[in-house]
């Protein structure tokens, strides 16, 4: 069968190399099961027997995930269980993704402070970065950016779930899915993984970390940055000055900040009680004073605010 697009996803170590060994089968992916790996680091696979396509491990100083590539996108990998008599799963068009980290609550638990992914709870830079890669799987490869399965969290993922698919719904299924909804495999992971946010980061949407409300116009120009966060220039209310996002953005928080400092150094204007009668009275004998007196006052803030 013949593989189309970019077979090695961009940046992604070669270091652990499986294919040369195992070989796989040729076929065109339109689906990306995702796994966990339930450890700290990027496992052996006893080999690269049991490898997947890809495993994506966090690498928690610069915040971001480090990949390494163990087969071609378009070639099966290894880490489903495939029982005869029954219906293909590793090569029936499938890119298998592991992620370092746990979905067991329990895990999680004994690991404690250790630094270490747990699906339900993923960082907003980890959710960034698996959406970049089914957002290259989408346009690379033509992988819907859908999600047409339900997520349980672990434990309850594990064996015979309500929502493991069936041999047809397994055949039919194209988008991202898990290894808890793989026929033929009774394992739970990747848990409660949070399918949603990470499908529209890969959209361009916001992310758990945006903190911030964005017009859609914003929306769509922050949705330009790189998967490695770098920013192409964009231009700015239609002027033809580039304009980086980001430093935009921190400009802009600056400036804001700086302006709340000043209105917080402010001190008030106390009038006596004589002083409002006789304001008052100037006000009502002369008409448009009042509305002077407003300029007026604006423009002294304005004036005090600028300084």
């Amino acid at each position: 069968m013949t593989r189309s697009g970019p077979q090695r996803y961009p940046g992604a170590s070669m270091a652990y190399w499986y294919q040369g060994r195992y070989g796989g089968d040729a076929m065109e992916s339109n689906v990306i099961v995702w796994h966990t790996t339930e450890g700290t680091s990027v496992p052996t696979y006893d080999g690269g027997s049991s490898a997947p396509n890809f495993t994506a491990a966090p690498d928690w100083s610069a915040k971001r995930l480090r990949w390494y590539q163990h087969f071609d996108f378009d070639t099966s990998s290894r880490a489903l269980v495939n029982r005869s008599g029954g219906v293909e799963t590793n090569t029936l068009n499938t890119c298998q993704v592991e992620i370092v980290g746990t979905c067991d609550p329990a895990t999680h638990r004994r690991w404690g402070s250790t630094p270490h992914l747990y699906t339900p709870e993923l960082p907003a830079w980890v959710i960034r970065d698996l959406g970049a890669f089914a957002r290259w799987a989408h346009d690379q490869h033509g992988v819907p950016l859908t999600c047409g399965v339900q997520w349980r969290a672990y434990p309850g993922s594990y064996g015979a779930s309500s929502v493991r698919m069936s041999y047809a719904a397994w055949n039919r299924y194209r988008g991202h899915c898990g290894h808890q909804h793989v026929p033929e495999n009774d394992h739970g992971d990747p848990g409660q993984l949070p399918m949603a946010a990470i499908l529209a980061a890969a959209k361009g949407g916001p992310t758990p970390e945006d903190d911030v409300s964005l017009t859609p116009q914003q929306a769509q120009q922050l949705a330009e940055v790189h998967r490695d966060r770098v920013v192409g220039p964009w231009t700015y209310k239609g002027t033809d000055e580039p304009r980086d996002a980001y430093a935009y953005l921190r400009d802009t928080s600056a400036a804001v900040k700086a302006v709340d400092a000043k209105v917080a150094a402010l001190k008030p204007i106390d009038l006596t009680d004589e002083q409002m009668t006789k304001l008052a009275e100037k006000v009502a004998s002369a008409p448009g004073l009042a509305s002077a007196i407003a300029e007026a006052v604006a423009q002294k803030i304005a004036d005090r605010l600028a300084e």
